[in-house]
């Protein structure tokens, strides 16, 4: 029976991440900061600071060694999280530091491979004429933000560790992954769960506040394909880095029209300022498909669907909570 352990256990990828493993036949160990919201399909779950080197060798302590594991522990959020300015200094070094700590032990514990999901953060998707994103655009270099940064940082230290000390690397660039679990409230949401949230919370009559012009477009990728674009990467011999995303592309105007179809609402919708993040961001899956076969099989209204029905369920569960009332969850909401 292979061993995987799974740092970033307690997320949204994470956790579906975790099932599927379970699903294959692996013996799986979780590792998180905190619980997971719902109970963890791990055989064995640790809590534990993944910026301790300490912690890290203990949830590397097993009888038999690890056979993969896989790297999605970050300090990250939405736009409205990672483009504020505000959490810059943290959000860089608290990844680098989880990530140093995880390399150095994989070496040290002899692990076989390591996965390390990035993101489509390090594209310089600044001018809406670089909206197409190809595995080579990411240089010359120039992130739109220091998330992106980081990750692309992490990418290049870890294929460094891979040249030295033979740890076969695998490398992902996530494309907004959306799906049950996904954070969806208390200012880390992507803008996907957002969305969802407040047409979900709004009434008949109603309005929802959308930050932006509604010209942004994005593409959104449901869960389960971005496990199995994992798990193809890990069970091949592809060490170059590819994107795990859709290549359908959507404004967001029109992801908010998906879901008045879904919620069967009727609402008005006012455009603010905000930070929205970059203007254009359109996925190529190209690579993904020559080199590990693999393509989406989720339609995005499917993936729309699956997301807005969780996010309504979650409100309707707060709502019924006594300690908390619908005011206070409105105004919870809209933070």
């Amino acid at each position: 029976m292979k061993r995987a352990l799974v740092f970033g256990a307690g997320g949204f990828i994470g956790g579906h991440l975790v099932d599927q493993l379970v699903a294959d036949g692996y013996w799986v160990r979780g590792v998180d900061l905190k619980l997971t919201a719902e109970p963890s399909t791990a055989n064995d779950f640790l809590l534990l600071d993944a910026r301790s080197p300490s912690s890290v060798d203990r949830a590397f302590s097993c009888e038999m060694k690890f056979d993969e594991v896989y790297q999605l522990a970050a300090d990250m959020g939405g736009a409205t999280y990672i483009n504020a300015g505000i959490h810059d200094a943290d959000v860089m070094s608290n990844s680098v530091i989880i990530n140093a700590n995880i390399a150095k032990a994989c070496v040290r514990y002899g692990v076989k491979k390591l996965f390390f999901s990035s993101s489509a953060c390090v594209y310089p998707q600044v001018e809406r004429d670089l909206s197409t994103c190809y595995e080579d655009d990411a240089y010359p270099a120039r992130p739109d933000n220091e998330y992106g940064w980081e990750k692309l940082f992490t990418e290049r230290m870890l294929m460094s560790f891979q040249r030295q000390y033979g740890l076969a690397v695998r490398i992902a660039r996530f494309h907004s992954i959306v799906g049950p679990r996904s954070t969806w409230q208390g200012g880390k949401e992507k803008a996907h769960s957002a969305l969802a949230r407040k047409v979900a919370m709004v009434e008949n009559g109603g309005c929802i506040e959308v930050i932006g012009d509604g010209t942004q477009t994005r593409t959104f990728l449901y869960v389960t394909d971005c496990v199995s674009g994992i798990r193809a990467l890990m069970d091949s011999d592809v060490d170059t880095v590819i994107n795990i995303g859709s290549d359908v592309l959507i404004s967001i105007a029109e992801y908010v029209e998906l879901l008045r179809s879904l919620s069967g609402k009727d609402f008005t919708v006012k455009y603010i300022p905000g930070p929205t993040g970059v203007k254009d961001r359109h996925c190529q899956v190209t690579l993904a498909s020559q080199l590990i076969d693999w393509r989406p099989t989720t339609d995005l209204r499917t993936a729309t669907s699956m997301t807005y029905q969780w996010i309504r369920e979650q409100i309707l569960y707060e709502v019924a909570r006594p300690a908390e009332t619908w005011p206070d969850l409105l105004k919870r909401g809209r933070t």
